[in-house]
């Protein structure tokens, strides 16, 4: 399997696997940072009541982002793993699959249409 294979203009599978990586990093630093900061703002079982489901609608946003990116590099992989041979019947994807990431497609079309509508 070839980590530097071009998957579009500026990205390689590795890089997608890389970015994978530092995103998690990344975004389990801003969400402890995002809890130490607002840890001192509760005072009361109110004001936790008001900002406890704003951290975790963060945190569930961050998840199926990285669940995307997951598949995607899943996905790569297994065409990336695949024989070369032209004759080859095996489907890259299966029907659940295919079901699967249009699923996971059509939940960020809402979630984008969501937040717009905000």
């Amino acid at each position: 399997m070839d980590g530097n294979l071009e998957l579009f203009k500026g990205k390689t599978f590795s890089g997608l696997l890389e970015d994978i990586y530092l995103n998690s990093k990344s975004k389990d630093r801003q969400i402890k940072l995002l809890i130490a900061d607002l840890q001192p703002l509760i005072k009361n079982s109110g004001d936790a009541t008001l900002i406890v489901p704003l951290i975790k609608e963060y945190l569930e946003a961050s998840v199926k982002n990285d669940e995307h990116l997951v598949k995607m590099a899943a996905i790569v992989q297994r065409a990336m793993a695949r024989p070369e041979n032209k004759n080859n019947d095996s489907p890259l994807l299966t029907d659940d699959e295919k079901k699967q990431l249009l699923a996971a497609a059509e939940d960020m079309v809402k979630s984008d249409k969501d937040k717009k509508n905000v």
